[in-house]
């Protein structure tokens, strides 16, 4: 093969592969006129919300956790402690007329199982993200139906291999999100 034959082949190949990695971008030409690029607009994606669940159902966790939701509050159970635990929404220890997010951490399997009610922020509960030495974690909210005014996140962290003790100062904050992108509710623990 020639070199130029190698360029045009290379040529072909780097607009094909330019063509395949730009979705969002349409490619348009009138006859008689140059060929130029145009961004297509997305529709904007629904912002995520909790997964409304029926009350006692029990969703799987990895790592071996489930947890469960009742009028009176948040259950759960990890491999560990296969003993029910609770944390009520209806014993006066929280105010549902106040934003805010709670925190219980649990070693399980080499993961941190993380887990919380949210309660009183305004608009509706989107998203939850953990602030931890390493980074951002993830999590997923799950509600009963209806407008209960609460609701329990849930997420796993990696258990750090260094320096850390396994204490709270791991963590820096819990925040939840709504779904216009502001702040429902945050707890800060640093």
């Amino acid at each position: 093969m020639t070199r130029i034959r190698i360029q045009k082949y290379v040529a072909a190949t780097a607009v094909a592969v330019a063509l395949v990695g730009a979705p969002t971008v349409s490619y348009a030409a009138s006859q008689g006129k140059a060929a130029h690029g145009t961004l297509q607009r997305v529709a904007a994606e629904k912002a995520p919300s909790a997964r409304i669940v029926a009350p006692g159902e029990h969703v799987k966790v990895p790592g071996g956790a489930e947890i469960w939701l009742t009028e009176e509050g948040k259950h759960w159970t990890t491999p560990d402690h296969p003993e029910p635990q609770f944390r009520s929404v209806v014993d006066g220890n929280i105010d549902r007329g106040m934003p805010g997010v709670s925190l219980q951490t649990e070693g399980v399997a080499g993961h941190y199982f993380l887990s919380g009610l949210y309660y009183g922020g305004k608009g509706t509960a989107s998203r939850v993200e953990v602030q931890t030495k390493d980074g951002v974690v993830q999590g997923k909210l799950l509600e009963l139906s209806g407008k209960p005014g609460w609701g329990v996140w849930y997420a796993t962290a990696e258990v750090p291999t260094t320096g850390d003790d396994g204490g709270l100062d791991y963590f820096g904050s819990v925040t939840v999100h709504d779904t216009k992108g502001k702040i429902y509710a945050r707890l800060k623990l640093n």
